[in-house]
C-alpha cells in the first residue's frame, strides 16, 4: 500500500513535466498507456502463477479459460472509467494546476468510492475510523479550494508587478489583458532581448510564469479555470467507479457467475481492466493527434513516432502508474477495497514533486503557506485514519 502511494503519486508529476516542456499530451499518453499496459502484463505472468492451480484458487492461465465473462466485464468497465478519467485530468490539471486537480478527484474517489466499497465489502471495515478518514478528505479538499484561490491571487500579483513591464492592467487593440501578456513575452524571447533573461528566471516571480507559458505545449493564459474544473470533477466522478468495478470483478458480490465458477483473482481482474484502459487510452489518443482538444496544436502518428523527447519519462510513467494501481487492488482484495483507496492520497506526492521540480508555492503569501501545511496535515491524517481501519475479507 505505500509503495501504491508512492508510485500513484509521481506518475502525474511526470506527464506535469513533460507537458511544461512542450511535448504533446497525444504522444506523451500513448507512451504511458504501453507501458501501464506491460505492468499488468507482468504482474498477471509473475504474482499471478505463483503456486499450483487449484479448482477455488485457479492461476492465471487457468482463468483465461474459464466462463467469467460477467467478472471480466466488471473489470473492463473499471477500466473504461479509469482511462476516461485520467484523459480528462491530463488536460484539466494544465488550466488549473497539478495539486488542486489531484485534492479535487482524489477526495471524490475517497469520499465515494470508500463509501460503495464499504458496503460492497460487507462492511468489514471499522466505519467509525473509516469515515473519520473520510472527513479529513473533505476537510482537506476545502482547504485546497482557499489553497487554489490564495495562489491564483499571488500569481496574478507577480505578473501585474513584472519587471519585464508585463503588465495585466494593459491591452492593445482590445485583446484580453492575459493574452497580451504573453504575446509581448514571446516577441521579445523572439527578438533576443529577454532570451538570456529567460534562462535566469526564478521559480515564483512573473518572469518564470511567463517562460514556462512560451515552453509548455498547452497556452493556458486566458482560459477559462471554471470551464476545466467542470472537467475535474467530471474526472472525480469516473475515478470514483474503478475500484467498486474492481471489487465486484474479484468478488461477485451480485452473484453474477454461475454455480461452481470460482472468482476472478485479482491479477486476472487487473489484465483485463488494463486491457480495457490500453484501448481506450490508444485509441481515443489517437483521435486526439487529428483533432485534439482546445489548445492543444494538431499532430500525426508519423510525427508521434518521429518524437523521442521525453519518451522514457512517458514510458515510466505508464510503468509507475500500472504497479501502484496493481499493488492498490491487491490490497484491497486482502484488507478490503475501501482501505486501499488511501492511495488515492495523491496530493502528498505531487505538492512534493510540484515544489522541487516546478517551483510551485515559491515566493508566495505566508496565509497560503500556512493554508498549504494544514491542508497537507489534514491528508496525512486522513491516510493514517483510513489504514488503521483496515479489516480482514473472509476466504470462505
Amino acid at each position: 500500500m505505500c509503495a501504491a502511494l508512492l508510485f500513484l503519486g509521481t506518475w502525474p508529476t511526470l506527464l506535469t513535466l513533460l507537458e511544461r516542456r512542450g511535448r504533446l499530451p497525444q504522444h506523451t499518453y500513448l507512451d504511458y498507456s504501453i507501458n501501464n499496459l506491460l505492468a499488468a502484463v507482468l504482474i498477471a505472468l509473475t504474482l499471478g502463477q505463483l503456486g499450483e492451480s487449484k479448482k477455488n484458487m485457479p492461476n492465471f492461465f487457468t482463468q483465461l479459460s474459464q466462463d467469467n465473462w460477467p467478472s471480466v466485464l466488471f473489470a473492463m468497465a473499471g477500466g473504461l472509467v479509469l482511462s476516461i478519467g485520467n484523459l480528462s485530468t491530463q488536460y484539466a490539471w494544465t488550466y488549473v494546476g497539478l495539486l488542486v486537480t489531484e485534492v479535487i478527484c482524489a477526495s471524490m474517489v475517497v469520499v465515494i468510492g470508500t463509501t460503495l466499497n464499504y458496503f460492497l465489502d460487507n462492511r468489514i471495515n471499522r466505519a467509525d475510523i473509516l469515515f473519520t478518514g473520510v472527513a479529513c478528505f473533505l476537510v482537506a479538499v476545502i482547504l485546497r479550494t482557499v489553497v487554489h484561490a490564495s495562489n491564483a491571487a499571488d500569481n496574478e500579483e507577480k505578473l501585474s508587478e513584472s519587471t519585464n513591464g508585463y503588465n495585466l492592467g494593459k491591452t492593445n487593440g482590445g485583446m484580453e489583458p492575459s493574452t497580451q501578456v504573453i504575446y509581448d513575452a514571446l516577441e521579445d524571447i523572439e527578438n533576443g532581448a529577454s532570451a538570456e533573461d529567460a534562462t535566469r528566471a526564478k521559480a515564483g516571480t512573473a518572469e518564470y510564469l511567463i517562460e514556462l507559458e512560451g515552453r509548455r505545449s498547452i497556452k493556458v493564459f486566458g482560459s477559462s479555470t471554471l470551464k476545466w474544473l467542470g472537467q475535474v470533477f467530471f474526472a472525480g466522478v469516473c475515478l470514483s467507479l474503478f475500484s467498486p468495478a474492481l471489487n465486484l470483478a474479484t468478488n461477485d458480490q451480485w452473484h453474477t457467475l454461475k454455480d461452481g465458477v470460482p472468482h476472478l483473482d485479482v491479477y486476472n481482474a487487473f489484465f483485463y481492466f488494463s486491457i480495457s484502459c490500453f484501448v481506450i487510452g490508444i485509441g481515443l489518443n489517437i483521435l486526439f493527434l487529428y483533432r485534439p482538444m482546445t489548445g492543444v496544436p494538431k499532430s500525426s502518428f508519423k510525427a508521434y513516432l518521429n518524437d523521442w523527447e521525453g519518451t522514457q519519462w512517458a514510458l515510466l510513467a505508464g510503468l509507475l502508474c500500472g504497479l501502484g494501481s496493481g499493488f492498490q487492488f491487491m490490497g484491497g482484495q486482502v484488507a478490503g477495497y475501501a482501505v486501499a483507496d488511501a492511495v488515492e492520497a495523491l496530493p502528498l506526492g505531487s505538492t512534493f514533486w510540484g515544489i522541487v521540480l516546478f517551483g510551485e508555492y515559491r515566493k508566495s503569501s505566508k496565509k497560503m503557506y500556512t493554508l498549504l501545511v494544514f491542508m497537507l496535515l489534514m491528508f496525512i491524517a486522513a491516510v493514517a485514519t483510513l489504514m488503521a481501519s483496515a479489516g480482514h475479507r473472509s476466504t470462505k
